[in-house]
């Protein structure tokens, strides 16, 4: 096993991993259950992507990506509810990663504490792979293009009919900002969330809520009424698509990583977007050169080209965005303080991921993203 491993810490640093690297043993394992690993043996790259583990392995038919998790944060069920949202979007012809079948069918494979996944290793350029996570985007054509497919990808969404997922573990949801009182809905999901329950148990959370994020709340779940539910990617960041270029243009070749994945809404994702590529979310001490505020122009645009927006919409998916990350913040503090057992890591989540960036839409910064973005309504 290899214990050196190091991955993305919190602050695009690198820190030891939670989770060990997949071993050659692990690679023997799952060889005898997927024939695509055959004369496979030790990886040739591991991911420093922290929250599970995932490597590149070569065998006598190519190379085989493969990725392991704690089934405290995903079992069986909870990821074969990603992959069949994955199958759908394949079959209306969005290109998407191919999952792998072992030899009985199955996509997902349990052994001891860890599930597996395997995936094709898809075609195109990862032109994002040794950029830390929260690097805004700064190619306005790519942005551009990743809105686009962004929109096909709600297009082909649309016929998909599926229920809630059924973890809340490291998945963007959007119950909280659906919910008349988010509050008293957070407190009655603690029962099926005992390690975010003992977390908030030692902090003023609700006053802390009020105060921050639920002035950018008022509002919204009566609006949001008229955004139908849909399957959404949720996490839709350059660094999970491949590209490809034809003539001077750059376009998606394939689309990664549908692990925080659920029934949302088109402008939740939308808004998703623009907050993961638009916003140096660890650079805000540099004020106004921290946000790109082109960028997220670019995104809308290409988003509209495919898939027009009311200008009531438009101005929803502002509102939205001081508030988008309510439900997957708080999915992160239950990750580290039930699954990782870090207090620290789950304190930089409270703090800094959902207090901090409701806080920073109130600054100059953040005022001038959101106004941007209502006068392109």
């Amino acid at each position: 096993m290899n214990t050196d491993h190091r991955v993305q810490g919190l602050d695009n640093d690198e820190v030891p991993a939670d989770w060990p690297a997949i071993s050659e043993r692990e690679v023997a394992w799952l060889r005898g259950r997927f024939p695509q690993l055959e004369g496979a043996g030790a990886a040739l790259w591991h991911s420093p992507r922290p929250m599970s583990a995932a490597a590149i392995v070569e065998g006598t038919a190519g190379q085989v990506f493969i990725k392991r998790h704690h089934h405290g944060v995903r079992n069986a069920a909870s990821l074969a509810e990603e992959h069949r949202f994955i199958a759908h979007l394949a079959g209306a012809g969005v290109p998407v990663v191919e999952v792998l079948r072992d030899r009985d069918g199955a996509t997902t494979v349990e052994h001891g504490d860890w599930t597996y996944e395997l995936h094709a290793v898809a075609d195109g350029q990862d032109l994002y792979r040794d950029v830390p996570s929260w690097t805004p985007l700064a190619e306005h054509d790519q942005a551009r293009e990743a809105g686009r497919m962004l929109a096909m990808l709600h297009r082909a969404s649309a016929s998909y009919g599926a229920p809630q997922r059924s973890t809340h573990m490291l998945v963007a949801r959007d119950d909280l900002i659906r919910a008349a009182a988010p509050i008293a809905r957070l407190e009655h999901d603690f029962g099926e969330r005992p390690a975010l329950a003992d977390y908030l148990s030692r902090k003023p959370w609700r006053d802390a809520l009020r105060q921050t994020v639920l002035p950018w709340h008022a509002g919204l779940h009566q609006r949001l009424q008229a955004e139908p539910r849909l399957w959404a990617h949720n996490d839709w960041h350059v660094s999970n698509l491949l590209w490809h270029r034809e003539g001077d243009a750059m376009h998606v070749a394939t689309v990664l990583d549908f692990g925080l994945a659920s029934p949302t809404s088109a402008l939740f994702d939308l808004a998703t977007a623009i907050e993961r590529n638009a916003v140096a979310w660890l650079e805000l001490e540099r004020g106004m050169q921290a946000v790109h505020v082109d960028t997220a122009l670019a995104l809308l645009d290409g988003y509209r080209q495919v898939r027009p927006l009311s200008a009531a919409q438009v101005h929803l998916l502002a509102d939205l965005l001081p508030v988008v990350h309510f439900d997957f913040a708080l999915s992160e503090v239950e990750y580290f303080h039930g699954a990782t057992g870090s207090t620290a890591n789950a304190d930089v989540a409270w703090h800094t991921f959902l207090l901090g960036h409701a806080e920073w839409f109130g600054t100059h910064a953040g005022q001038a993203l959101l106004a941007a973005l209502h006068a392109a309504a």
